[in-house]
Formats: C-alpha cells, sequence, structure tokens
C-alpha cells in the first residue's frame, strides 16, 4: 500500500504558528537580565520560569491525552492568544505573587497549543514523520532564537514598560490560525485504546527517553536562563550575548532539522546519543575559546544540543503509536516540564555557589542524556510493544 503523500503547505502552516507561539517560550528567560537588574533575585526569577513550566510544560500530556480522544483544533489559536497577552505582562507587574500567579495562568497557553499541533503534524507528514515533526520543531527552535533579538534591544530602548507591546504578535497570528488552521484529526478515526494499558506496557522503554529528555531540557533551559549572565560575568555585554544565545538556539533549530533527516536514514537512537555527547565537549571549548573559533564552538553545541528535539518526539510516538498526541505530550510536557522546573533549583544553586561554577555543571548534562540514551531500543520497537500487550 503506497503511503499517503506529506501534507506540505499544512505542515508549513502548523509550522510557522510553532514559531511564533515558541518566541514567547523564551520571553521571560530573556527579560530576567533585567528584571534581575531592576531588583529581583536571581533565584526568584528562575522560579518565575519554573512556574511557567508547571503549566506550559507538565500539563501537556493531559491536554495530548484529551486531543487524542476528540480533535480539538480550537486549541492552536485559543491556546496562542491566551498565553501572548498574559506573558506580555511579565516586565511590568510589581507585585511578586500576581506575576508568578499570571506566568503559571499563561502557560496554559502553549500546554493547549503543542499536542495538538504536534499530533497534526504526525497525522500529515505520510512516511516522513522524523523529518517533518523536524521541521515543525526547528519552526519552533527559530521562534526561541528570534526572542532574544528582538527583546533586548527594544527594552534596553524603551525598558519594561512598554513590553506589553509584544502582545501583538501572539494575537496577529492567533487570528491567523483561526482562519488556517488545518481540521486534521489528531490519530487515527477509532477512538485510542485506553491509557492506562498503554502506559503500562510501554514504561520501561517510556522511562528511558524521559531521563534523556529531562537532562537535555535542564541543560537547554538552564544555559538560555543562565548564559546571559555568565557572559556579563566574563565582561561581555547584554546586548552581545543576546547575539551569542541566538547564535546557540538558531544553530539548534538547524541542527533539529538535520538530527530528524539522520533518524529516518540511520535510526533514531545514534542521532540521540551521538548529538548528545558531542555537545557537553563542545560547550566547553566555547567556554574556553576566545574570538571566532569559540562562535563556531557554540554553533556545533547547540546543534548537537538539539539535534535529537524532534527525533525523542517521534521515538515516543512510536513507542505508544495510538495515542500520537499524548506521546508529543509527555516529551513536550513532562519530559521537557521536568528540565526546565529544575531551573529554580539552578538559579538556587547560582545564588549560592556563583554562576561560573553553574554553568560548568549545566553544560555536562548533556553528555548524561546520551549515556541515558544508550539504553533506547532500537526502531523495531513499536512493533514489539503491539505484540507484547
Amino acid at each position: 500500500m503506497t503511503a499517503k503523500p506529506p501534507g506540505k503547505g499544512k505542515i508549513l502552516a502548523i509550522a510557522a504558528a510553532h514559531l511564533f507561539n515558541d518566541w514567547y517560550m523564551n520571553y521571560i528567560q530573556t527579560l530576567l537580565p533585567f528584571m534581575v537588574a531592576a531588583g529581583l533575585g536571581i533565584s526568584r526569577g528562575a522560579f518565575l520560569v519554573s512556574a511557567f513550566t508547571v503549566t506550559s510544560s507538565l500539563l501537556q500530556p493531559f491536554s495530548g491525552y484529551l486531543v487524542d480522544q476528540k480533535n480539538q483544533r480550537w486549541m492552536v489559536y485559543a491556546g496562542t492568544l491566551w498565553m501572548a497577552v498574559l506573558i506580555s505582562l511579565v516586565g511590568v507587574l510589581q507585585n511578586y505573587p500576581l506575576l508568578v500567579l499570571t506566568v503559571t495562568l499563561a502557560g496554559l497557553g502553549t500546554a493547549a497549543f503543542h499536542p495538538q499541533a504536534s499530533a497534526m503534524v504526525a497525522a500529515v507528514s505520510g512516511d516522513r514523520k522524523g523529518f517533518y515533526q523536524a521541521v515543525f520543531m526547528a519552526a519552533g527552535n527559530i521562534g526561541w532564537a528570534l526572542t532574544p533579538l528582538m527583546v533586548v534591544p527594544f527594552t534596553q530602548m524603551y525598558g519594561l514598560k512598554l513590553t506589553p507591546l509584544f502582545a501583538l504578535p501572539g494575537v496577529l497570528v492567533a487570528v491567523l490560525l483561526w482562519f488556517t488552521a488545518p481540521s486534521v484529526p489528531a490519530g487515527a478515526k477509532a477512538a485510542p485504546p485506553p491509557l492506562w494499558p498503554v502506559l503500562r506496557a510501554a514504561w520501561a522503554e517510556l522511562t528511558k527517553v524521559m531521563l534523556v529528555v529531562t537532562c537535555r531540557s535542564l541543560a537547554y533551559f538552564g544555559l538560555v536562563s543562565f548564559l546571559p549572565l555568565y557572559l556579563q560575568h566574563e565582561n561581555i555585554s547584554l546586548l552581545a550575548g543576546s547575539r551569542l544565545l541566538f547564535l546557540m538556539l538558531f544553530s539548534g533549530a538547524v541542527g533539529g532539522l538535520v538530527g530528524g533527516y539522520l533518524s529516518d536514514l540511520i535510526g533514531r537512537k545514534a542521532v540521540i546519543v551521538g548529538s548528545l555527547v558531542t555537545a557537553s565537549p563542545l560547550f566547553y571549548l566555547f567556554l574556553g575559546a576566545s574570538g571566532p573559533i569559540s562562535y563556531l564552538f557554540l554553533a556545533l553545541a547547540g546543534a548537537c544540543l538539539l539535534a535529537s528535539f524532534s527525533v525523542t518526539i517521534v521515538v515516543t510516538q512510536e513507542v505508544i503509536s495510538k495515542n500520537a498526541a499524548m506521546a508529543a505530550g509527555l516529551i513536550l510536557g513532562f519530559g521537557i516540564g521536568m528540565g526546565g522546573l529544575g531551573v529554580g533549583l539552578v538559579g538556587l544553586l547560582a545564588e549560592h555557589v556563583g554562576i561560573v561554577y553553574t554553568i560548568h555543571m549545566l553544560i555536562w548534562l548533556p553528555l548524561l542524556a546520551g549515556l541515558f540514551g544508550l539504553s533506547i531500543k532500537g526502531k523495531d520497537l513499536s512493533a514489539s510493544l503491539s505484540a507484547s500487550s
């Protein structure tokens, strides 16, 4: 039977929406140096990232399960609008408990968006699931990369008081999604199997993937949050630091595309392990180098760190193949969320032992993730699990 050709137009539309949605996911981290300079402590600022992560990521598996029961097209535009409006208030709210509440509520928007959008991509990707899931993830990573380039110069020029204007892109994207989001079922037309038996049959393999994603995520969120502060410690200006952060994140987006393409050719496990064990030494070389060679090391490190981003989603969707949105929610939500949740603890560590020690700890986490990846099974996993359940 010939596989249905990918719906490239629909995939690109969802990917474009992902770019703008994830632009907001890096918003708090990008404003963190300005908020610290305005009197907010490093640990209090870091816990804002963790509070946002609780709802934006940890609730995604539940959102994904809802999507698997019935297509929830409204989630992609309603979620984007909700998050954009609330998170744009971060720079102007002075009351810390209100600030925590606002970012926590804002996270509900991205929790609604990601499982539905990722499942839409999986449904229209044909036999190129690895590559097109990588396109979807790369668009989000480009959004992350663009945040510091836009937010830092604007905030340096106009201050925190005008940051609510950053809600406008999200409002426009939500309107576009209202008209363009594809009405594609998130999975098969038949109802997905009961969740608990599926998870019980696959728990061992899912745990391995979660360990990989959690370590990688903590390194990613930690570096995005604290690398600008480290660079300031090394007498590199905030504006120059934002450009270096863009280089790392944009290279990560390219690495994600390459990793997704290679995973269809040489296997998921090879990409996961190979990229992650390479990332840590490259980050270490970046810290010790100077000049153009340091930029090269940072770009390669960022590419390796995120090369396995979409691949781990596809692995999980192959493990629980009839719960595509739930699988996406587990990786984009729980796995990534546990890493992001740890940023608050990393902030406490930075206040007690210093930013230099903290950065050195973060850059070796990808190596640990790669070692966990050695235990992941090969591409025949989905069939073997189906046979055993």
